[in-house]
């Protein structure tokens, strides 16, 4: 199955919250949503700082990521925090999560983010899925470095 990831539109926030409260809590997947969800993801859309995005299939709804951006002078540069990756409970969920994370990586990277760090997923398969994209343990999260737009990886 084909999966569409595209920025989301202040539109769609009522629909990320509603999937959300859905989807199974693992990693980043909040066991339960702050009051006022709604309205934040709405702001969030617009902030230079932040990126939203879903993914879709014909016109459903079957993902959503969230990516928050922090200068970190430890780092040398912005750190890109995948606060939010949910999917619908189907057997698609692995490319979902797969295709989300791609366009996450490459929207942080043209962000200027030197790394992006996530919580690691308590499945044993899901955290597979997230080592083979590039992430690694780092203590309480699991971080993958990101080479500047244009730069070759070494």
């Amino acid at each position: 199955m084909q999966y569409q990831v595209r920025l989301a539109r202040i539109t769609d926030a009522e629909r990320i919250v509603t999937l959300l409260e859905r989807a199974p809590s693992s990693g980043a997947v909040p066991e339960r949503l702050a009051a006022g969800s709604g309205d934040l993801l709405r702001q969030l859309v617009g902030l230079p700082h932040a990126v939203v995005l879903v993914a879709e299939t014909g016109r459903t709804l079957v993902g959503a990521g969230i990516l928050a951006l922090r200068p970190s002078v430890q780092r040398g540069g912005f750190v890109g925090t995948i606060d939010v990756l949910a999917t619908e409970a189907t057997g698609g969920s692995a490319a979902v999560v797969d295709a989300l994370l791609t366009e996450i990586l490459r929207s942080a990277r043209n962000k200027g983010c030197v790394a992006v760090e996530a919580p690691p997923p308590a499945d044993p398969a899901e955290r597979a899925r997230w080592l083979a994209n590039g992430f690694h343990e780092a203590g309480p999260t699991i971080v993958r470095e990101i080479a500047p737009a244009g730069a070759t990886r070494t």
